[in-house]
């Protein structure tokens, strides 16, 4: 009886969160200042980071510096991270416009291809990461949402999951250099 009534349980609370409203990219058309992507990617960035596991504690911190550039619609995002512990790693993003406000980015730990959407000032980026832990690979998928403050601040926001599991957020701040 008792497993009954936590089966019950189980079930409710996942009902619940199936009800939850989640962020559409269209509820920030409106919003201020409108984020072009290819002109605020687009230079020198350095951003400032962390990761929190899913019980919130901050288990890795990292700084960024991103060197972008456009030609046409085609943009390349060489990023150089440095993490807290004193490792270093790369990443370079290609990001294709295929239409308006939507991109299809690249990268070679990208398993297939990242696909967003810009509004206003927004940016929702979803794809799967092969991310490296001790000796094994993982594909982990990525739910970014980023948010430009003013002509040099961003914000960003990532959900990590795996099998529809949180695994943790990764939070950022970029600022573009004058």
């Amino acid at each position: 009886m008792k497993l009954l009534k936590t089966l019950g349980v189980l079930l409710a609370i996942a009902l619940l969160s199936s009800c939850a409203t989640r962020a559409d990219i269209a509820d920030y058309a409106n919003e201020k200042p409108t984020l072009d992507l290819q002109q605020y990617f687009n230079g020198t960035l350095d951003a400032w980071g962390m990761f929190q596991d899913r019980s919130g504690k901050v288990v890795k911190r990292f700084t960024v510096v991103m060197r972008c550039k456009w030609e046409g619609d085609v943009g390349t995002l060489d990023e150089d991270f440095t993490y807290s512990d004193g490792t270093k790693q790369k990443r370079v993003w290609t990001l294709r416009k295929v239409a308006p406000n939507r991109y299809i980015g690249t990268a070679p730990d990208v398993v297939g291809e990242a696909i967003g959407i810009t509004a206003g000032n927004a940016l929702h980026w979803k794809y799967v990461l092969a991310l490296p832990v001790d000796d094994k690979v993982y594909d982990v998928h990525f739910d970014d949402w980023m948010y430009l403050m003013d002509d040099h601040v961003m914000l960003n926001r990532a959900a990590m999951s795996k099998f529809g599991i949180a695994l943790g957020q990764i939070t950022l701040s970029f600022n573009k250099r004058p």
